[in-house]
């Protein structure tokens, strides 16, 4: 079988500036926050069938233990590794653990580069998860956190693989929006991407 164990996509990053009189910038990130810290997705890593990390994630959608052979379900996990920066980059007070950002909860939703975008037809639908991580200003801090969930692979289009052809895989891109505010309650927002390969491996 075709595992496409070597697949390796790739992704990048972006900078800002912020207006000088005010203590605190307008973050034009998350609707109007008046935030001043920015929460940036520096990178998201998956697990491919053998275990090995990378930029990508090979989803198992009927894992079969080597040796009982007993089969079951699992949900697959994913790593952002968050960063917190000033929009200011002299800020003229300086910063302080009010800058720090609170990630409280995440969406993922599926989408194929085909443009069919059907969620329980096309793709797996799209979910809401809660997070409670810290990421304070300057440290990057990485958080595991459940992208594809269990009743996904006992739904279609997941399901349908359980039966398919040898080899025959689902390319999907997770996107994943995180939302939080800093720690003076201001919200903020990050979205990050992570490629997803579908397909019953037969491990």
């Amino acid at each position: 079988m075709n595992t496409n164990r070597h697949l390796k996509p790739i992704v990048g990053a972006a900078v800002l500036l912020a207006a000088s009189f005010l203590l605190t910038s307008c973050n034009p990130v998350e609707n109007k926050s008046q935030s001043g810290s920015l929460l940036i997705v520096e990178r998201m890593t998956g697990l491919d069938v053998e275990g090995g990390e990378g930029f990508f994630l090979q989803s198992d959608v009927l894992y079969a233990d080597p040796v009982t052979g007993a089969t079951s379900v699992r949900a697959d996990s994913a790593t952002a590794t968050f960063q917190a920066t000033m929009l200011d980059p002299n800020p003229l007070l300086g910063t302080s653990q009010y800058n720090d950002i609170q990630v409280t909860r995440y969406v993922v939703t599926y989408v194929r580069a085909d443009g069919r975008n059907v969620e329980g037809v096309d793709v797996p639908y799209s979910f809401e998860g809660s997070l409670s991580a810290l990421v304070r200003i300057g440290i990057s801090t990485p958080v595991s956190f459940v992208i594809v969930r269990e009743v996904a692979k006992q739904e279609p289009p997941l399901f349908n693989l359980r039966a398919a052809f040898p080899g025959d895989i689902l390319n999907v891109t997770a996107r994943v929006d995180f939302y939080g505010h800093d720690l003076a309650n201001k919200a903020v927002k990050a979205t990050g991407m992570l490629p997803v390969f579908f397909a019953n491996y037969g491990n």
